[in-house]
């Protein structure tokens, strides 16, 4: 081989295309098809986590149990879901964490069947919850004891997410079930009573956050930074872009527009989502207190943010690249 065709060939490695790098996938756990996961679905849809260099999926699991076990077993690596079990397995001294906020407030309002018109009419009615351990659970209970009711007035029983309730509702097998909008719009023009929103009764509770397992999260620090990143990105898309966000919002929550961007406005009014995905201190000690009444933690212990958290990802992921 001549010294020009070596030149030659060099030359032409040099001028190819260098392979793309594969993107890190990320598998991420929603625990309903409601509202509290959007800046993450805006992120997917806009290709701000392509962007990050991540590949994601998303899969509705319907409660933390599942939730849980799966982040435990590497088959999702970051969850968009509820606290309380993260919590009580963190001061168990288990490896979940939450590593950002999301919801800081309940959406929720109290619907119930048509034949039920006031709060009082909730005495003997069927709760329909998320699971045993965690939001709707502890808010039903909240609501019962602020209502007068005991636990021998009412039942609760494990359904599943918001629209699941809500398909639940309308076959009569549950009374009564905590609907985020718009399934509350959505229940409202079917006829169903709503008896008002659970904020007065629970005005402090961290609702949802982002959580993940720290045996998976340690090792990958910089995706989870990456992932943090992309879904502040599509927190950020959803204030300044309200009628393209009602589109996806539309696609991913199986509504329409006009009732995606009511709900949107809605939570922009009341707060629901923190713009900056921050935990709200107040909210979290709500629900740590309310599981040491629930006896899922025990009353002795203090409470102590760095016992259930790892907000660094979170704090890495705001610094300037």
């Amino acid at each position: 081989m001549t010294s020009q065709l070596l030149l030659l060939l060099a030359a032409a490695a040099l001028a190819a295309p260098t392979p793309a790098a594969a993107a890190d996938v990320v598998n991420v756990a929603n625990v309903s098809r409601t509202l509290f996961s959007l800046p993450f679905w805006v992120a997917q849809h806009r290709g701000f986590m392509n962007d990050e260099g991540l590949e994601t999926t998303s899969s509705i699991l319907d409660n933390a149990e599942k939730i849980n076990a799966a982040l435990r077993a590497g088959a999702m690596q970051i969850a968009m879901g509820t606290p309380e079990a993260v919590i009580i397995d963190a001061y168990k001294g288990g490896t979940l964490r939450i590593i950002a906020g999301n919801t800081g407030k309940l959406p929720h309002f109290i619907i119930a069947r048509p034949h039920i018109k006031t709060l009082k009419d909730l005495r003997g009615a069927n709760f329909g919850i998320l699971s045993e351990k965690e939001g709707s659970t502890y808010v039903v209970q909240d609501i019962a004891k602020a209502i007068g009711l005991t636990p021998t007035d009412y039942t609760m029983t494990v359904v599943g997410g918001a629209p699941t309730r809500w398909k639940l509702l309308q076959a009569g097998k549950i009374d009564v079930g905590l609907q985020p909008f718009p399934l509350s719009y959505i229940a409202e023009d079917a006829g169903f009573t709503n008896l008002g929103s659970v904020i007065p009764f629970v005005p402090d509770w961290q609702f949802t956050t982002i959580n993940a397992d720290m045996a998976w999260a340690a090792k990958n620090r910089g995706v989870v930074v990456r992932f943090l990143r992309a879904v502040q990105r599509g927190r950020d898309f959803m204030r300044s872009n309200p009628q393209e966000t009602a589109a996806i919002a539309a696609k991913e929550l199986q509504t329409t527009v006009a009732l995606a961007a009511r709900a949107l406005g809605d939570a922009e009014k009341l707060a629901i989502l923190d713009p900056h995905l921050n935990v709200t201190e107040a909210g979290l000690r709500k629900v740590v207190a309310t599981l040491q009444l629930a006896g899922e933690i025990a009353p002795a212990e203090k409470f102590d943010l760095a016992r259930f958290t790892d907000l660094s990802f979170w704090k890495a992921s705001r610094e300037k690249k």
